[in-house]
């Protein structure tokens, strides 16, 4: 292995191990800030605070995306790239905040809402915050300084979850969420501030911005396309159902996405620059695009088809009955984020090699695709309309295989291999932890501790039986993790 393949792999491990350090920490305690605020405030509050989080969420996009990737892909990114960026950013997060403050009261009108004119108000001055956090991001992902994540976010996430949990314990409902994900941002911006080196400095230039706009601008179409549609379905469930059903969606997808998210950050934060440092040599991009799909489908699947099957009991024993008719949502997503890894790689892989157009080119089709299937299913229920995004799933993971061929010569085939192998294994490992849970006849504690120790016992034994080199690639790498840390 020559050095260059040797340093990416060290950072690309350096990375990882940090990135899911801070997303572990940091998900830990808002499992547990999230279990005890589910058990004190009503569903119906929490569909309201979701309703709120889409309008957040899409306006993020214009944030996070685009001018963040910019800089982290643009080889050469100096002072006044960043500096352009974020005083563009401030000025342009301010913009919407203003827009939000003034459209609150039609927002809340057309829901028949009152709450929701005070609580876009509050909770969107975490736009104008989010702005300047995403240029420290770039700067932290390009310097490949993750440590710097772990010490902010567990920080930010700590401080919130003895604020959100204090002001639910005193009645304030859902003004207990705003507060909880207002001092997040807060903190965990102002932790970044005082960690870091780099200050805005008197420089903008429209040329660098214009620049960096061309690149850009796909991957902040692409994602706004992808949130606009992901928001649709909640505005629709919150607009011809309850706020109940809106919250019993949400959360469903929650726990599902808390561990997914968390693999899939990392991946996104550490392997984005890395694969951009290599962008002239299609091959190791393509190596490193094939290893990640291997690596996080032989990771993240078993999670998901295990959670899938112990939902039942995980929700009755973390969040109690009253949130019992959330079970579906939550096993559907399940199944649709086993798709995830592939999807990652390949979307990480075209980014780096400054292919942004080919991103925006293959979303279009699948948003397209993905509005008929809403509207189809929405007529028949709440249900029908989360399973529906499977199918939207499975369509959108194979028009990525067919660009990944075109741009890195990553072919279906090898996605296949790459991807289906992991699957079939959680699967059978699925089926042998919900055959061991008919041995308990009720929901219980004991019933899912055993599932899940069957369920782990036999991922290892297929392991070792089908001799799968991503079981002892992963061991490795948490060997050279724990040497890392006693160093």
């Amino acid at each position: 292995m020559n050095k260059g393949m040797q340093s990416n792999k060290k950072a690309v491990l350096s990375g990882v191990f940090w990135k899911l350090s801070e997303g572990l920490s940091s998900q830990i305690v808002s499992l547990v800030v999230s279990i005890i605020l589910a058990r004190i405030i009503a569903p119906s509050e929490y569909g309201v605070i979701s309703l709120v989080m889409v309008f957040i969420t899409i306006s993020s996009v214009f944030i996070s995306s685009g001018f963040g990737s910019a800089l982290i892909q643009k080889k050469n990114a100096d002072d006044l790239d960043f500096s352009s960026v974020f005083y563009f950013s401030l000025f342009f997060t301010s913009l919407i905040y203003l827009t939000i403050f003034c459209l609150s009261s039609v927002i809340s009108n057309f829901f028949e809402m009152p709450i929701l004119e005070p609580l876009l108000k509050v909770l969107s001055v975490s736009i104008i915050i989010m702005g300047v956090n995403s240029v420290q991001q770039a700067y932290i992902s390009r310097k490949m300084k993750f440590k710097k994540f772990f010490y902010a976010s567990f920080i930010g996430t700590f401080f919130s979850a003895v604020i959100g949990v204090s002001f639910a314990l005193k009645g304030l409902g859902v003004w207990a969420l705003v507060a909880q994900a207002l001092t997040n941002n807060i903190v965990d911006t102002f932790i970044l501030f005082i960690s870091i080196t780099w200050r805005p400095k008197l420089l903008f230039s429209y040329k660098r911005l214009k620049s960096l706009f061309s690149y850009g601008w796909k991957i902040l179409l692409q994602s706004f396309v992808i949130q606009i549609y992901a928001s649709l379905r909640s505005i629709i469930i919150g607009k011809f159902y309850t706020s109940s059903d809106l919250a019993y969606f949400t959360k469903g997808n929650q726990f599902p996405n808390l561990i997914s998210s968390n693999i899939d950050s990392a991946i996104n934060t550490v392997l984005f620059p890395v694969m951009s440092m290599t962008q002239d040599s299609l091959e190791r991009v393509k190596s490193m695009a094939r290893k990640t799909t291997q690596v996080t489908s032989y990771v993240m699947n078993p999670i998901l088809i295990g959670l899938a099957t112990i939902a039942d009991s995980f929700v009755l024993l973390i969040l109690t009955d009253k949130w019992l008719p959330c079970v579906p949502y939550f096993r559907i997503c399940c199944f649709i984020l086993l798709f995830r890894a592939p999807q990652t790689a390949i979307l990480q892989a075209i980014k780096a090699v400054g292919r942004s157009d080919c991103v925006l080119k293959v979303d279009f089709p699948i948003r397209i695709f993905a509005l008929i299937v809403l509207l189809i299913s929405i007529q028949y229920g709440v249900l029908f309309l989360a399973f529906s995004e499977l199918l939207i799933t499975i369509f959108g993971t194979v028009l990525y295989a067919r660009v990944a061929k075109e741009i890195i010569g990553y072919s279906g085939k090898e996605v296949c291999i790459d991807f289906l192998i992991n699957t079939f294994l959680s699967i059978i490992m699925g089926f042998f932890a919900w055959v061991a849970g008919l041995i308990f006849p009720d929901l219980s504690l004991l019933k899912m501790l055993f599932q899940i120790s069957i369920g782990i016992l036999i991922y290892i034994l297929l392991s070792v039986v089908t001799k799968n080199e991503n079981f002892y690639y992963v061991i490795n790498i948490l060997l050279e993790s724990m040497n890392r840390l006693k160093k």
